[in-house]
């Protein structure tokens, strides 16, 4: 078991989920139900299922959780890039966003090699 809260890995998707809330702030009202609520919780989703392998008992069991985060981190660039397509997202808060969740892929992927090699 690990301390997620000691994780820099849980602490970078703190920091990307609040940024990816802030962008989206500047979403049109129509799209609240849709590309805005996808990407949040794809952003959520990124440091609880960190959080959430962090309680399993088996390094196994932590592993499998933070593949799922880092799907969801690869969500988030997916639906980041349309947003960006469809002019919803300016080129600044994609290429930010963009760059911490790249950052945030490296230290999952650099993280679950540490633990399950």
């Amino acid at each position: 078991m690990h301390n997620f809260r000691e994780l820099k890995i849980w602490q970078n998707g703190i920091d990307l989920a609040t940024s990816v809330y802030q962008s989206v702030e500047s979403f049109p009202a129509n799209e609240r139900y849709g590309l805005t609520s996808q990407i949040t919780r794809a952003a959520v989703s990124i440091p609880s299922q960190i959080a959430e392998g962090c309680s399993r008992k088996s390094e196994k069991e932590m592993a499998y959780f933070l593949s799922i985060s880092l799907g969801s981190s690869y969500e988030l660039e997916s639906q980041l890039i349309i947003a960006n397509k469809i002019k919803i997202l300016n080129d600044e808060s994609f290429n930010s966003l963009k760059n911490q969740c790249i950052e945030q892929q490296k230290m999952i992927f650099s993280f679950m090699k540490k633990i399950n090699p």
